[in-house]
């Protein structure tokens, strides 16, 4: 069995378990990562940080987008585009988002205001990155729409070097993650335990 269809059951698995999260456990759970994440050294002296608005029963991102802009920093937030690239906002505060649904799916929250171009990523000194899992070597196990496969691939092009930190729930850390010759590791994985460091990408 190839790297897709074990990544297919794997997410199917992974987003079941988050289906059953209250809105308590996501709010905790996020209060939580905001703490972790705070203190991270690459956070902590960064100019420009490339994040996302979390939905539904993702590990909550709302805390630390509001303590990061709060510091001063410059918050990238991701808008989807049609063909599943990413442009990029600035995040100006609670009242700077809007809701977005694209064709079917989930409504995203995005940023209002200028639109700075897919490249804006390459100018951020960290990205936190979504994912459902993240295995021992740093490999990160996506949602499967390629937005931020496409990101990585950017940030390489551009020689572009900024950390590369995923937001998960403890459970979410584990032994192996299906990978595919474009996957590419992370630095760092936050969880409301704790942090996690890998080798990151070579």
């Amino acid at each position: 069995m190839g790297a897709e269809p074990d990544k297919r059951t794997l997410r199917r698995d992974l987003l079941a378990v988050r289906s059953g999260l209250t809105a308590v456990d996501v709010e905790a759970a996020g209060a939580a990562l905001a703490s972790r994440a705070l203190g991270l050294p690459e956070l902590a002296h960064a100019r420009v940080v490339a994040a996302y608005v979390s939905v539904g029963t993702e590990p909550g991102t709302r805390a630390l987008l509001d303590a990061l802009h709060a510091r001063g920093v410059q918050v990238l937030l991701p808008v989807l585009l049609p063909d599943n690239d990413l442009d990029w906002g600035t995040y100006a505060g609670e009242g700077s988002l809007v809701e977005v649904r694209h064709g079917g799916r989930m409504a995203l929250l995005e940023p209002a205001g200028d639109r700075l171009g897919a490249d804006a990523v390459t100018g951020a000194d960290a990205v936190l990155l979504p994912g459902l899992a993240v295995d021992g070597l740093g490999l990160r196990l996506g949602r499967g729409g390629g937005s931020y496969d496409r990101v990585l691939a950017r940030l390489e092009r551009s020689g572009a070097d900024p950390a590369l930190v995923v937001l998960l729930y403890d459970s979410e850390v584990t032994a192996r993650v299906p990978a595919e010759p474009h996957d590419r590791p992370v630095h760092a994985v936050v969880t409301p335990s704790g942090v996690r460091r890998f080798p990151g990408p070579s």
